[in-house]
């Protein structure tokens, strides 16, 4: 199912969780896909662990630390997709570099032999995509997903949902992930993107670690991106599957 499906399909919340690939066990990957679809997520973001993650906070940069201690690489996440039999909606996130080095265009047409619907690049502006690499995104039927936050301004923020093809991330604050506690405070942040009536849908992320986050999340936006409180989850875990499950009915209640 594209993104562009999901997001017809379902009016209820949707809830994406984050993780990092080769996290907390080198090999993790495709037990973690296999247990979130199970636990009836709606999509998952891999991300791609790279050595100085600078919108990440310190969970997320250390689940990163220990995945490339681990030995993961950009190659073998690609090598676990293929293993892998799920069939969840999956996008990729990371840095930059990661995919130029690996080469832009192997790595688009990787994401689309594996079942990527979209990918997020935070260091990677629009109007550089737009000129270079667009066409590249295209071709493999990659949605190109952008960041707003509480200091984008309205003419960004429009210029953004013109050029989305699925959703727009809503980052809930200004700084790292993980590093607040609950995202209430941004209400009037949230009020204001749901004023604008975007033609795309968001969804919000950074702070979401409760049930009564991800419903207030979902008051305002399509639904929540969960990812540090997921990763502290899971970091010790014996059984994915289980700690996996637990966790989703946990935000679910």
């Amino acid at each position: 199912m594209s993104l562009q499906e999901l997001f017809q399909k379902d009016q209820k919340p949707l809830l994406n969780i984050y993780f990092s690939a080769g996290f907390p066990n080198i090999d993790s990957l495709p037990e973690l896909l296999k247990s979130l679809e199970e636990a009836e997520v709606d999509m998952v973001e891999i991300g791609i662990p790279y050595s100085d993650p600078l919108s990440d906070g310190p969970t997320i940069q250390h689940s990163n630390s220990i995945a490339l201690k681990n030995g993961i690489t950009l190659e073998l996440i690609f090598q676990q997709l293929e293993s892998s039999s799920s069939s969840i909606p999956k996008i990729m996130m990371g840095y930059f570099n990661s995919v130029l080095q690996f080469r832009v265009e192997e790595f688009c047409k990787r994401c689309f032999e594996n079942g990527i619907s979209g990918v997020i690049l935070p260091d990677l502006p629009l109007e550089i995509y737009q000129r270079k690499y667009q066409d590249i995104f295209e071709k493999y039927e990659l949605s190109f997903i952008l960041l707003i936050t509480p200091e984008t301004t309205e003419e960004r923020i429009r210029k953004i949902d013109e050029h989305s093809t699925s959703f727009i991330y809503a980052v809930s604050s200004a700084g790292t992930t993980g590093t607040k506690k609950g995202i209430q405070g941004a209400e009037n942040y949230l009020q204001r993107i749901a004023s604008m009536k975007l033609k795309t849908p968001v969804m919000v992320g950074f702070n979401i670690s409760s049930p009564e986050d991800f419903k207030f999340a979902s008051k305002y936006t399509s639904g929540g991106i969960i990812g540090s409180a997921f990763i502290k989850h899971i970091e010790n875990s014996k059984d994915l599957s289980q700690d996996t499950q637990q966790f989703i009915n946990y935000i679910k209640s």
